[in-house]
């Protein structure tokens, strides 16, 4: 068995098999974070939310899946058939794909290549791509509309995104996720987290992934009131279902950076306390109710707005932090607070 398992059909195997568990983890995970969004949102209003299918509701998800599965695929007039297909499956796909360098623990990651930040850069900035093919695909002007929306607001954030990043990995020396947790391995515990040395960027963080997302109160390229579903209108049943997929598992992904990158990952909050795979799982739901609060309370911008902070406020920022941080760790300022590559880590 052991001969098998290092042989190349045995290794193939074992990457299928761990693939198909991140994948599983994924899917899971999407079902209680669209339930948890709306029983979020309705507590806010003060009403129930999904309540009825299954203990408190809980299989509410699962019955929505199931419509969506089981309804009749409407494919309109004019469409380009192979694009207007391809688009959902490839948002989808990209979201899913991204999944492969996140680790949970020191061991438990499908890749642990150097360059995982970049990975995940280069998968999330392919997924404006399908919400540009399913708007233009569809042969209707509002889908077109949301879809030129979307390509201008995520492109937008997405150097801001960068430019935050590479703050971290300025003082990480290190675009490895187990690197980047490693450093903020210290004896203070949640106080020897990024999050306090750049914590001027975790708010811009937050925002420019709502943003990246299309996540309220950004969903200019979804804003029903004034496009109707924006780049999504002319979709339904299945292909609709695996739009809204990826969106979520982009939206849950951001939260598994947020933790990674600012908060310490798998990493104890308080001295003592074991570290684990549990640890990064409540941090990505905290984060995931953050976004869900943002959604329920605050106001949607407009368009104008939202480009103009992206460009004119968090751009100047995040490229001014880049070159205050180079300072400080180059300088080593506060023990090398913004320098953990000089101490090894």
């Amino acid at each position: 068995m052991a001969d098998f398992l290092q042989s190349g059909l045995g290794i193939a195997l074992i990457i299928v098999a761990q693939s198909l568990l991140v994948i599983m983890f994924v899917m899971i995970s999407l079902l209680f974070l669209v339930y948890g969004d709306r029983k979020i949102w309705a507590a806010v209003q003060m009403r129930r939310g999904p309540n009825v299918v299954g203990a408190f509701g809980l299989l509410q998800s699962v019955a929505d899946a199931l419509k969506y599965v089981v309804k009749e695929i409407v494919v309109p007039a004019g469409a380009d058939r192979p694009v207007y297909f391809l688009a959902p499956m490839l948002s989808f796909v990209l979201a899913v794909t991204a999944w492969a360098v996140i680790p949970f623990n020191p061991t438990w990651v499908l890749a642990d290549i150097n360059v995982a930040i970049l990975f995940v850069f280069a998968v999330s900035s392919l997924e404006v791509y399908g919400v540009i093919m399913g708007g233009w695909a569809s042969n209707s002007k509002y889908p077109f509309l949301g879809s030129l929306r979307s390509a201008a607001q995520m492109i937008s954030y997405e150097v801001s995104l960068g430019l935050i990043i590479i703050g971290i990995i300025i003082s990480t020396g290190s675009m490895n996720f187990g690197a980047i947790v490693a450093a903020q391995d210290g004896p203070y515990g949640i106080f020897s987290w990024y999050w306090l040395p750049h914590l001027p960027m975790v708010v811009l963080f937050l925002v420019s992934a709502l943003a990246e997302t299309n996540r309220p109160p950004f969903d200019l390229p979804e804003a029903e009131s004034e496009l109707v579903a924006g780049f999504m209108v002319e979709y339904s049943s299945t292909p609709y279902l695996l739009f809204m997929a990826g969106e979520y598992i982009a939206i849950f992904l951001m939260c598994a950076l947020m933790s990674l990158l600012f908060f310490g990952g798998w990493l104890s909050p308080i001295p003592g306390l074991p570290d684990g795979a549990l640890w990064m799982v409540a941090k990505m739901a905290f984060f995931f109710f953050v976004f869900a609060m943002v959604k329920a309370i605050v106001p949607r911008y407009r368009y104008d707005q939202l480009m103009r902070i992206g460009w004119k406020v968090f751009l100047p920022l995040s490229l001014g932090w880049v070159v205050l941080v180079s300072f400080l760790a180059k300088f080593e300022i506060l023990g090398g607070a913004w320098a953990r590559w000089a101490t090894g880590g």
